[in-house]
This record gives C-alpha cells, structure tokens and sequence, in this order.
C-alpha cells in the first residue's frame, strides 16, 4: 500500500478527482482517503512515481507518507 499526505485536498470533490485520475492509470487501484487528514491511501500494482504523478496531474501536491 503507498501513502501520500495532499494537504490541498480538501472536501470529497477534491477525493473523486484524485480516485479518477490514479484509476485511469491503474483501473484496478483501491483508494482509501481522509480529507480530514489530508490521507490517501492507494493499493496499486502500480510503482510509488506513477501514482504520484497521476495525483499531481489531477492538480494536486502528494508528499509519500
């Protein structure tokens, strides 16, 4: 499981576009996400970058937790 603290997610609109975007790199990726504590948890086959990269693409700031 990777983790990935993205302090500008802040409500569930922010969690649906991260949970699209990893998936459309991984459709098989089970999200696990907190806004409260800012906390996304990703079950991929995916490498740590990529999801990385497909949160960042979405248009946020993810720090591996």
């Amino acid at each position: 499981m990777l983790s990935f603290i993205v302090n500008d997610m802040t409500c569930g609109h922010c969690a649906k576009a991260i949970t699209q975007s990893v998936q459309a790199v991984d459709p098989t990726a089970t999200l696990d996400i907190d806004t409260q504590s800012k906390l996304v948890k990703v079950t991929s086959s995916q490498n740590q970058e990529v999801i990385k990269k497909a949160i960042s693409d979405a248009g946020y700031h993810p720090v591996a937790a």
